[in-house]
């Protein structure tokens, strides 16, 4: 069997402050080679940074500047992304492969050189080119300029693959089938509790726990036995703070959660466990994934011994318990951290966005005026052909390929509806768009009406993220200010999607002032 996986990554957080405020550059080294790792009574070599999996975590400051030099010495070729990171100004450094730049290729190197910007939170880099981001991925935190939190404990949850993803992916696309589904889920890279996969606290004490969901095709669940978890982030923004005992993240997004433990020792053990939220057609993984969350004690206790209680998490497909979840996040809209939604200058409903990308990328053929040769800038901004989307498709719904972007003034308000469609069956979709924050203004089920909703939309403290579920047989609107020249990436994350095509890019023009404008390309970029 091969795998496909999921994962949350995890970091557990004590809470005390850090003395150094002032803005740095901090330096690091990736190494891209090939290590053989043991899972699962099964050894595989596959392609790491420095050797380790999961990928090394990064720590910067709000304001910091990063540089952080790639030298590939594997057959493939790399690109790195640093989700959720705007990049204003320095598309060049933003990483999807073909689209931003052309992969590093064998024995070449590059160096992300890029500055922390109005942003604080938990984010993550991830290999941007074919599925090389099953093993080439980590942490990011960035913290705040002062006054904040510094990490002491790291858990990261991940997928394991017996098979090799590329091969995976590459015969998919030669069937036209789905690939297989993963072997194990794991934390830290291990699949389970047989592991050491335990995490230890203190009675009495306030934890932060960073979660990301880094799964190349799984939306997952998540809870811990007998404890309640405070959403206080979500996508590295903060939002009003509220109680739960389980979550749904999809793959790309973040939830940074307070975790308070309990004021003495519980004489317990307990599970923190995940599992997917399922509501394509085709197979997916039905297994969870567990680790423990263990109390330290100085008296003498045989923890093996202690009972080990389990969370009750939602049904496979419980899209109630979705919905009632993420109709809870609220941008904070105080006045240091307001929710600026943007007026609406353009609507753009899509049912479907399809781009294909080249072998001579967007952002340098549009910055040196090439841009004729390599795409069309007439990418519809409403369906050409309208029918019941979630209703049943007719025989033709007459998709067609091409290579077309959509181009924005710089500045432009955008209102962005995606509608999913039953053509294939209906199914969430994580929409990630690269280089903006957006804001979730509407979402509901059934076909979007024009007429109807947006007379319900939240324009008052709507959730400000960079990654948002679809809904199932729904739809969701966005609304986003086009303040960034360059050309941006956007995305289905559910990887075997992206395969498929369902993906597109923004070009957003220059403006006459100098901040509006995209700087030229740094000597050591990539060639194709």
């Amino acid at each position: 069997m091969g795998a496909i996986g999921k994962i949350f990554l995890v970091s557990l957080i004590a809470l005390y402050l850090l003395h150094s405020v002032s803005a740095a550059t901090r330096h690091y080294q990736f190494e891209i080679k090939m290590q053989n790792v043991t899972r699962l009574c099964h050894t595989k070599s596959m392609v790491t940074v420095n050797g380790q999996f999961p990928g090394p975590r990064i720590v910067a400051r709000e304001g910091d500047r990063l540089e952080i030099e790639v030298v590939n010495h594997v057959q493939n070729n790399i690109s790195l992304h640093w989700h959720g990171i705007r990049q204003l100004r320095c598309g060049w450094a933003d990483g999807p492969a073909y689209v931003t730049q052309c992969p590093i290729q064998t024995g070449q190197s590059y160096v992300y050189n890029f500055t922390i910007i109005g942003q604080r939170g938990t984010f993550w880099w991830n290999a941007h080119i074919s599925w090389l981001r099953s093993t080439l991925y980590g942490p990011m935190i960035i913290l705040p300029k002062k006054n904040t939190l510094s990490i002491c404990q790291t858990l990261q949850r991940r997928e394991w693959f017996n098979a090799d993803t590329e091969a995976l992916i590459s015969q998919a696309l030669q069937t036209g089938g789905g690939p297989n589904v993963s072997d194990a889920y794991t934390i830290n890279g291990l699949p389970g509790p047989l592991y050491n996969c335990s995490t230890y606290v203190k009675p009495g004490e306030t934890y932060l726990l960073r979660l990301i969901n880094a799964a190349l095709n799984d939306e997952l669940f998540f809870s811990i036995a007998n404890h309640t978890l405070q959403i206080i982030d979500a996508d590295g923004v903060y939002v009003k703070p509220f109680e739960t005992d389980t979550l749904i993240i999809t793959p790309g997004q973040t939830h940074n959660v307070l975790l308070k433990t309990k004021p003495h020792f519980p004489n317990a053990t307990f599970y923190m466990t995940g599992r997917p939220y399922v509501t394509g057609l085709g197979t997916f993984d039905n297994s969870t994934v567990a680790g423990i969350l263990e109390y330290e004690t100085k008296a003498k206790q045989h923890l093996k011994k202690l009972p080990l209680f389990k969370p009750f998490l939602p049904a496979l497909n419980d899209t109630n318990f979705v919905t009632n979840f993420t109709s809870k996040l609220r941008s904070l809209t105080t006045p240091q951290f307001p929710a600026n939604v943007p007026l609406k200058d353009l609507m753009v409903q899509n049912s479907q966005l399809q781009s294909i990308m080249c072998h001579s990328y967007n952002l340098q053929s549009h910055f040196f005026g090439q841009s004729k040769v390599i795409y069309k800038p007439h990418f519809p901004y409403s369906p050409l052909h309208w029918f019941n989307f979630t209703g049943n498709p007719p025989n033709n719904t007459l998709v067609s390929n091409d290579t077309k972007l959509m181009v924005l003034p710089i500045n432009t308000s955008v209102e962005l509806v995606m509608q999913d469609t039953s053509i294939v069956g209906a199914e969430s979709h994580p929409l990630h768009l690269q280089g903006f924050n957006f804001f979730v203004v509407g979402q509901g089920f059934g076909n979007f009406d024009p007429n109807k909703d947006p007379s319900n939309f939240n324009l008052v403290d709507p959730i400000e993220r960079n990654t948002v579920g679809v809904p199932s047989g729904g739809w969701v609107a966005i609304r986003f200010l086009a303040d960034n020249p360059g050309v941006w990436f956007m995305h289905c994350h559910l990887e075997v999607h992206i395969s498929w095509g369902l993906k597109v890019a923004w070009l957003v023009q220059d403006g006459k002032l100098p901040n509006q404008k995209l700087p030229p390309p740094l000597k050591d970029l990539p060639k194709c």
